[in-house]
């Protein structure tokens, strides 16, 4: 019963940001509709609809096409293109933007270069402009692409070489293999992953803020501080979740009923196919492009830039933004891994379908873009500020003043809200993976289930669970929406440091936190590597042969 009433009551605690933003519609905003529907409605609808047809197109084919290339074939420097495609995964989409604008700037190295060379003026030449939504989405898809691609990978690695050397058999070429029989059995793989790096462009405020492409973002971030509309912000949120909402259904609806399984006995890889030198050139461009334009390129234009801006790592604002951010970080995935163990092991123990759809709801934040739960977050508790300060005035005479929305107190529950997913997506499986008959025996021999938990699940979880933090770590580190619009005055973080250099145009001291960000995000990006790289089951080597019945 206590382990119930707990998950249920985490579940209504990480459930409050979604009842905040419903609860706006209490108070309806028809003369801002009317202003946004006159003034900016199609721009944001337009921008929108381009932003998610160009990353799902571009992110779809890079990372379905480099996951088939370094899975399935061999070529010099394969094995570290398996590794290397994930690096762009460490830069937020907002550092990457950054990173572009200055580089492809008039002033920038790239134009300033291709002048010299060429004693071309200005208006002599045509260079890429990044500054709509098509160029925005660009700039995306060169980062999320990771999510299409380790899906992908996984998926292709699942499948048995023996159903690929039939399709060959019977006549299929390598195209038609991979178009009629990988590609499908790989397509719910590929749907997740496409559908998380949609849900990322949907969240994103920094970029199409610079960039000055106008979204639902923006036009929350502009209700809430250039109208002073939180309520309106708030209605403006409810149609960001109805299209995150949206594109999960489509996932979803996309696999309907359909199941892949391969028969265990088909479950052997043969040796990759060895490309020719032609077509083994092709691959290397095709996998060094998105690294090179992902990673390389704007990472080492950031540190040129973080090397020349004279801020040093001991700058007193520096180090405030670097405290705030380690300690808000730390706090948040050690709340995150305690909450993600106790609803698995809760889970675990109540077997029931009410219980598990409750936790599966507790986990929809990741979907979440993070400025909509900072209106969620902060809509409930500055209506609980304003009553805890009219109960002071009554009583004692005395405001309160914000107790909770006005402090790091909020900006932790709207990290927990969102990333409560990432902690549930490593600890789950690993408890799963645990043969409940040492639950039973360990009960048997009078063992209560917080004593199972602490002596014989929690030595099992330390990997699982050390991923689980690490993993939240960085991504608090990295979160910029919900830390902008929530942050107590004066309080700022790493993000956020970068985000206003950079809306200051001084990129320079912008890269020297961008740069430290993406550092600290090469840790889970170094795990993923090594959980991919890890043999898949059932596989055998080069000669293995079905095994007997």
């Amino acid at each position: 019963m206590i382990w119930r009433l707990g998950a249920l009551l985490v579940a209504g605690v990480v459930a409050l940001p979604l009842l905040g933003v419903a609860s706006s519609l209490l108070s309806w905003q028809g003369d801002l509709w009317r202003h946004i529907a006159e003034t900016q409605l199609s721009d944001i609808v337009g921008n929108t609809l381009i932003l998610l047809v160009g990353v799902g197109f571009g992110t779809t084919v890079i990372g379905t096409g480099t996951a088939w290339l370094v899975t399935m074939c061999r070529f010099p420097g394969s094995r570290l293109m398996q590794w290397a495609l994930l690096l762009p995964l460490v830069m937020p989409t907002y550092i990457i933007g950054y990173a572009y604008a200055d580089l492809l700037a008039f002033a920038g190295p790239l134009q300033v270069t291709l002048r010299a060379a060429t004693g071309w003026g200005h208006g002599d030449y045509w260079f890429p402009d990044l500054g709509s939504a098509s160029g925005v989405a660009l700039l995306f898809t060169l980062v999320l692409y990771p999510y299409v691609y380790l899906a992908a990978r996984s998926a292709f690695l699942r499948q048995s070489q023996a159903l690929l050397e039939a399709s060959r058999i019977l006549g299929h070429g390598p195209w038609r293999t991979f178009l009629r029989v990988a590609l499908p059995l790989a397509r719910p793989a590929i749907a997740a992953g496409l559908t998380l790096a949609l849900l990322e462009t949907l969240a994103d405020f920094g970029t199409v803020q610079y960039y000055g492409v106008h979204t639902f973002t923006t036009a929350i971030y502009r209700t809430w501080y250039g109208l002073g509309n939180r309520e309106g912000a708030a209605q403006i949120s409810l149609v960001l979740i109805a299209i995150a909402v949206l594109l999960i259904l489509i996932e979803r609806r996309s696999r309907g009923r359909a199941r892949f399984h391969v028969a265990s006995n088909l479950r052997y890889h043969a040796e990759p196919v060895t490309l020719a030198p032609l077509a083994a050139a092709a691959a290397i461009l095709a996998c060094a492009l998105p690294v090179l334009l992902g990673f390389l390129l704007p990472t080492l234009h950031l540190a040129q830039l973080a090397l020349t801006s004279g801020v040093a790592l001991g700058d007193r604002r520096f180090l405030g933004d670097a405290t705030n951010s380690l300690m808000l970080a730390a706090t948040a995935a050690a709340i995150i891994v305690a909450l993600a163990l106790f609803l698995s092991y809760a889970a675990r123990l109540v077997r029931r379908r009410g219980l598990s759809r409750v936790i599966e709801f507790a986990s929809l934040g990741y979907a979440i873009p993070g400025a909509v739960i900072a209106v969620g977050v902060l809509l409930p508790l500055a209506s609980a500020d304003h009553g805890i300060n009219k109960l002071t005035q009554s009583l004692f005479g005395l405001p309160s003043g914000l107790l909770l929305s006005g402090t790091a107190f909020a900006l932790l529950i709207a990290y927990v809200v969102r990333f409560l997913a990432v902690g549930m997506a490593s600890i789950a499986p690993g408890l799963a993976a645990i043969d409940p008959a040492m639950d039973s025996s360990a009960r048997v021999l009078g063992a209560r289930p917080r004593q199972v938990l602490r002596y014989i699940h929690l030595p099992m979880l330390r990997g699982p669970a050390l991923t689980a933090g690490v993993i939240a770590f960085v991504e608090v580190l990295k979160e910029l929406p919900a830390t902008l619009l929530i942050r107590p005055f004066n309080f700022d973080t790493l993000a956020v440091g970068v985000y206003r250099f950079a809306s200051d145009e001084r990129l320079a001291q912008a890269a020297v936190g961008a740069i430290v960000i993406v550092a600290v995000s090469l840790v889970p990006v170094i795990l993923l590597s090594r959980a991919i790289a890890a043999p898949p089951p059932f596989s055998g080597g080069p000669t293995s042969s079905p095994p007997d019945p």
